[in-house]
């Protein structure tokens, strides 16, 4: 055991760090989500990661995900992978292209968990369609103005696109960390005892419940 994982190791048990430090995790988007998602799970103990997303960091992000002005410009998942390096010494690995349906078996395969967290309907139906098809458990993160989500794919309906540009709907920094939070947990929580439980996050009254779907 490494010694910047010794708190989230004595709060977690040897069964459950040792489950995530061994489980290959595709994160499928590293925006708002996906790149706090990422460097949460690697700082908790995650060490096979697979980032994947096509985009570059724009100054429009730096509010919401973890890039700083230096890396306006930097394809996303290389500009993220060597921060996790640098942060932890951890390698992973990254795809910095599109996701289609012509690549999504090789990039993705048989990994053992998928975390969606794309920005569109398109690139969400595919993997809610690809971890069906080769049964591999997946949970779904999404943010939409005051509201979010955290939903395993049995129970996920992929929502409409909401009509404007990604980076210009109204979104909060205090939602996204509190989307991330919760999805962090809620992998942690299928680790330890295989529980699939869904979430739905409310900021105008500041609520985190438990959905029963």
């Amino acid at each position: 055991m490494h010694e910047r994982v010794i708190h989230e190791h004595a709060a977690r048990g040897d069964a459950v760090m040792r489950k995530l430090s061994h489980s290959c995790i595709a994160i499928c988007g590293v925006g708002a989500l996906g790149s706090h998602i990422a460097l949460n799970l690697v700082k908790m103990g995650a060490q096979n990661l697979l980032l994947i997303d096509m985009d570059k960091v724009e100054s429009r992000n730096l509010g919401t995900q973890t890039y700083g002005l230096e890396d306006v410009g930097r394809a996303k998942v290389e500009t993220l992978r060597n921060t996790i390096f640098r942060e932890s010494y951890v390698e992973v690995s990254v795809f910095n292209k599109e996701l289609t349906e012509k690549n999504i078996d090789k990039v993705i395969g048989k990994t053992d968990l998928i975390l969606d967290v794309f920005d569109n309907s398109a690139s969400r139906k595919l993997v809610q369609r690809h971890a069906n098809e080769q049964s591999i458990d997946c949970l779904h993160a999404g943010v939409n103005e005051q509201y979010g989500e955290i939903v395993w794919n049995e129970k996920y309906t992929v929502p409409s696109d909401v009509g404007l540009d990604v980076c210009e709907y109204p979104l909060s920094r205090t939602l996204v960390l509190l989307v991330v939070a919760t999805a962090v947990e809620t992998v942690m929580q299928y680790f330890a005892s295989g529980e699939k439980n869904n979430y739905s996050i409310t900021l105008g009254d500041l609520k985190i419940n438990r959905e029963e779907r």
